[in-house]
């Protein structure tokens, strides 16, 4: 009887092993999951709060972007009432043209078509003059 007895013994301390084991790799995997949990609500907290848009104290946002080339933009940035369309290729940053803010809209409206026709001939323009194919001698006016 004895013989069953320690043989009941050591199958009980493996046992308590394995638990000891399983509640190890619980705890990790616990520990584990709550960081994952932080990280994904920072991330959500840092998206709602969008630093992007209190960049300089709230004075610049970027009103748009395209992409002319692999590695050239033109991008349209706003400063206090100003609207800068800057050309940026290369770690190279140009000014292309600076004209005023348009007023915003009040709601309910949307902006016409003609003034975004008056807005791509002047780029247009500005492109042509800082590129140097064009200016008074070409026929612009």
């Amino acid at each position: 009887m004895s013989n069953t007895t320690s043989s009941a013994t050591a199958s009980l301390t493996g046992g308590g092993d394995a638990l000891v084991g399983m509640a190890t790799l619980g705890k990790t995997a616990a520990a584990l999951a709550l960081v994952i949990a932080i990280i994904l609500v920072c991330t959500a907290l840092l998206r709602r709060w969008n630093p992007q848009k209190r960049a300089a104290g709230g004075h610049l946002q970027v009103i748009g972007s395209a992409a002319l080339g692999s590695r050239e933009r033109v991008v349209i940035v706003e400063i206090e009432g100003t609207w800068l369309v800057l050309g940026v290729a290369g770690g190279q940053v140009n000014k292309l043209h600076e004209l005023a803010a348009p007023a915003r809209p009040a709601s309910g409206t949307t902006s016409s078509a003609p003034e975004g026709e008056r807005f791509a001939a002047r780029f247009a323009r500005a492109l042509k003059h800082n590129a140097g194919l064009g200016g008074r001698g070409r026929g612009d006016a």
